[in-house]
């Protein structure tokens, strides 16, 4: 009989379902980073919870005070003004801007000529450093030699003290803030605008509706999701300000435009009250938190599902 002859078969080592490959391929590029990005912010946050309960001045041993800090900051007369000056910022700062966004982004929405050059020179300031920007608005706006006086002299309007004057310099403030975060409102409405479904706009014309009414009943509600979004961006911008503060008026003149972020930073970089700070930190973070939770709530119960 002829020989019989088996052939043994190898196991053929099991590869990685294409799924699955893309995933490994996925988590091998974003790893690094994720862990990076989470060791610098989560980190940090959940060390800062612990300071904030405790007294601690960076250099000696850190006393533990439970909720004496959190307590302490209710009571305490001027992170109270801090906080009327950041509702103050906040309350004309968000509808100006998305006011003033609405409006230049339907004037760069036409065809003109060179509308790529004005596109361009409404959003240079918002890609500016702020510290740049909060210089050179202490030069234009110094009540001696500034550029906005001698605008206002030549109107035959009085000389006004701006950053130096208690009463105008928070409004001085949110004027220069204006003038770098327009830009980004701007654009944003402009991609928005360019997302309007023509045929929208085409019905209500030939249906009678004049410019006024297009724009109350048609691009109005079209825009809503993404005023819901600029709302919630330019709360916290308003809230954490801090770059323009400190490079014009540093909280003063007497205060009068020291917020949170600006007291926070005195706190612990001034005073070395680190644990102190760290609780009036964590405090604004509950506050921009209730805040953004507020408007999404608000937009959602009015039909604009954004987040």
């Amino acid at each position: 009989m002829a020989a019989l002859t088996f052939a043994v078969a190898r196991p053929v080592p099991a590869r990685p379902r294409p799924k699955a490959r893309r995933h490994l391929t996925g988590w091998a590029f974003v790893g690094p980073a994720t862990l990076i990005v989470v060791g610098l912010s989560l980190f940090p946050a959940v060390w800062a919870f612990f300071i904030s309960r405790a007294k601690w001045n960076g250099i000696t041993a850190g006393v533990p005070v439970g909720w004496g800090n959190y307590q302490q900051l209710a009571q305490d007369p001027d992170m109270l003004a801090a906080a009327r000056h950041t509702l103050l910022l906040t309350v004309f700062f968000v509808p100006l801007s998305i006011g003033l966004g609405i409006v230049v982004a339907i004037a760069l929405n036409q065809r003109i000529r060179l509308i790529g050059f004005y596109r361009t020179c409404i959003f240079v300031p918002y890609v500016a450093s702020a510290a740049a920007t909060g210089i050179l608005a202490s030069f234009v706006f110094n009540p001696q030699f500034g550029a906005a006086n001698d605008v206002l002299r030549h109107l035959g309007i009085p000389q006004q003290q701006f950053l130096e004057s208690p009463s105008q310099a928070l409004y001085v403030i949110v004027l220069i803030a204006l003038w770098g975060e327009v830009g980004f409102t701007t654009v944003i409405y402009l991609a928005a605008l360019q997302d309007i479904p023509k045929e929208l706009v085409e019905a209500a014309t030939m249906d009678g509706a004049g410019r006024w009414r297009v724009f109350r009943h048609v691009t109005l509600p079209e825009l809503r999701p993404v005023t819901v979004f600029a709302a919630v961006w330019q709360t916290i911008t308003a809230v954490q300000l801090f770059d323009l503060i400190y490079t014009t008026t540093r909280g003063g003149p007497l205060n009068s435009t020291q917020t949170v972020v600006y007291y926070i930073y005195e706190l612990a970089f001034q005073t070395q009250r680190l644990g102190y700070g760290a609780a009036a930190a964590y405090l604004l973070f509950v506050v921009t938190l209730l805040l953004t939770l507020v408007i999404v709530w608000y937009s959602r119960r009015r039909g604009s599902e954004v987040f």
